[in-house]
C-alpha cells in the first residue's frame, strides 16, 4: 500500500505545543491548550486524549484548563470551531486565486493538492512493512461526527456547518467553471470527495484518492461539456 501523509489541520499545531512536563499557567495558557487539542484530538483521537494527557502536552494544571474551557466538551467545540476558519490542508486548494475553478476542482483530487500528500493525516507512526509512516487520519470533522456520535450537540452542528459550506464551496466552484447544473454536480464530488477520504483513511492508502480523482474527471467531462 502507498503511505498516505499530510500536514494536521494546522501545521502549527505542534509547534509551540509543551515539550516537557513543566506545568504553566498565566498568560498564553489558552493558546497551548488549543494546540494540544489541534494535536492531539487530530493525531490520537478525542475520545482516547484524557485530561491527564491534555495538561500535560499544554504544560497546565487541571485548575488552569478549566479556568478557561468549563470541560473538555466546550474545549471539542472551540478546537472544530477554530479549524472551521482554516481549512484543513486539502480543501483549501477551492480557495486558491492562482489555479481557474475547473483546475481546482480537479486538484481537490490530486495527491498533492497544497504541498502535502494523499489524505489527511496526523503523525501517528505506523511501522508495517518495515518502513515508519505517518498514520492517515482524514477529516476531523468527520472524525469528530464518528467518535462522538451525536452525544454532543454543538459538536454535531459544528460538523453539520462544516461540512455544509464545503458542499456550497463546491458548488460555487462547479459554478465558476461553468458547469450548467453547478448543484448536481457540487454535491456529487461532496459525495467522491467524503467517501475517498474515509476509505483512504480505513485502508490508510492513498489508492482511494487516486481512484475517486478519476471518476471527478469523469464527471468534469459530462458537466462542463469538455474533456477536465
Amino acid at each position: 500500500m502507498q503511505a498516505v501523509k499530510v500536514l494536521a489541520p494546522s501545521s502549527a499545531a505542534a509547534a509551540g505545543v509543551a515539550r516537557g512536563g513543566e506545568r504553566r499557567g498565566g498568560r498564553g495558557a489558552r493558546e497551548r491548550i488549543l494546540r494540544a487539542a489541534e494535536q492531539l484530538f487530530y493525531a490520537e483521537g478525542i475520545n482516547t486524549t484524557g485530561m491527564e494527557r491534555l495538561t500535560e502536552v499544554a504544560q497546565v494544571s487541571k485548575r488552569t484548563f478549566y479556568q478557561h474551557f468549563p470541560s473538555k466538551n466546550a474545549l471539542v467545540e472551540e478546537y472544530l470551531r477554530r479549524l472551521d476558519t482554516q481549512p484543513v490542508p486539502r480543501e483549501r486548494v477551492l480557495r486558491r486565486e492562482d489555479l481557474p475553478p475547473r483546475a481546482r476542482l480537479i486538484t481537490l483530487f490530486c495527491e498533492d493538492p497544497a504541498g502535502g500528500a494523499a489524505g489527511e493525516s496526523g503523525g501517528e507512526p505506523d511501522d508495517r512493512d518495515g518502513a515508519r509512516r505517518v498514520r492517515a487520519r482524514g477529516c476531523p470533522f468527520h472524525n469528530a461526527a464518528v467518535e462522538l456520535a451525536g452525544t454532543v450537540p454543538a459538536v454535531e452542528k459544528a460538523v453539520l456547518d462544516h461540512k455544509e459550506g464545503f458542499t456550497q464551496l463546491l458548488i460555487d466552484t462547479a459554478r465558476a467553471a461553468g458547469a450548467t447544473d453547478p448543484t448536481s454536480l457540487g454535491r456529487q464530488l461532496t459525495v467522491l470527495f467524503e467517501g475517498a477520504t474515509a476509505l483512504s483513511t480505513t485502508l490508510n492508502d492513498a489508492a482511494p484518492m487516486a481512484d475517486a480523482r478519476s471518476v471527478a474527471l469523469v464527471l468534469l467531462e459530462a458537466a462542463l461539456g469538455t474533456e477536465a
